[in-house]
């Protein structure tokens, strides 16, 4: 139990990597916001962390939306009085489409849960994390950072680059006060986010490479799993990595190596 008396927010809770981390976290004692815009599933996740004996509050929440961020640290902090474990996951792929074609409304829609909701998970937690110091998780991707081969993916490589730039920036404004700041960077993970992605024009951006057979060397082209991910955060989340910030972490089994 290497979190217990912690408290941990998981945004993006519901499925895939969020949720693996939620349950991760839980099964170390940390007492876990499971916060997500879909409600059935955060649902779910909290279910499956009750049923292991751990606590987790629900919370229904837009990261995109002040306000309501706002409003769901602070329930939060009223269940159970303090923060020190923030995994800002929360993340779409949005439309991925020449950029000739990508209209402003579908940018700006990625950017705004992608890029504002990591924002606004710092702004509303950090004041909190600053009381005893903490982690911050930020989940970006090899995708913007080590590779650049998503046909049409403007929009998502540029908010995922951009969030490595924020963990780092904030890792050296946040370190007085004990808050550690990294980021996990998955490669192909076995997640549903590839069935809520919108592609047009795929012809027109994609680069015609032909990838070897088992593009990821470590598993032989298996996808990995959340729970590798998971495990990652934990990690950083835990007093093991005390001396780690500003530091991403590639998650991709060697693929972005090869891409």
């Amino acid at each position: 139990m290497e979190l217990k008396s912690q408290v941990a927010l998981v945004t993006g809770a519901g499925s895939g990597i969020g949720k693996a981390a939620a349950l991760k976290l839980a099964s170390e004692g940390a007492k876990v916001g499971v916060l997500g815009h879909t409600k059935d599933e955060i649902d779910k996740t909290a279910m499956e962390i009750r049923e292991a004996g751990g606590e987790a509050l629900v919370l229904e929440t837009d990261v995109s939306d002040e306000a309501r961020m706002r409003e769901a640290v602070d329930r939060l902090i009223g269940e159970f009085g303090r923060l020190d474990i923030v995994v800002a996951n929360a993340g779409i792929n949005g439309v991925w489409a020449p950029i000739d074609d990508l209209k402003p409304e579908e940018f700006d829609r990625t950017i705004a849960v992608n890029l504002r909701g990591t924002y606004l998970t710092f702004h509303v937690a950090v004041p909190h994390l600053k009381k005893q110091g903490g982690s911050v998780i930020v989940v970006s991707s090899i995708n913007g950072n080590r590779t650049f081969n998503t046909p049409g993916a403007t929009a998502y490589v540029a908010t995922k680059a951009a969030q490595v730039a924020i963990a780092q920036q904030l890792a050296l404004e946040l370190g007085k006060h004990r808050i550690r700041v990294n980021a996990v960077c998955p490669g192909a993970i076995d997640t549903s986010i590839n069935d809520n992605t919108t592609v047009r024009g795929e012809r027109d951006t994609a680069v015609p490479v032909k990838f070897p057979k088992g593009d990821i060397p470590i598993t032989g082209g298996r996808a990995g799993e959340s729970e590798d991910v998971a495990e990652v955060i934990l990690f950083l989340a835990s007093d093991r990595s005390r001396h780690v910030t500003g530091t991403p972490i590639y998650v991709d089994g060697g693929q972005g190596l090869l891409r």
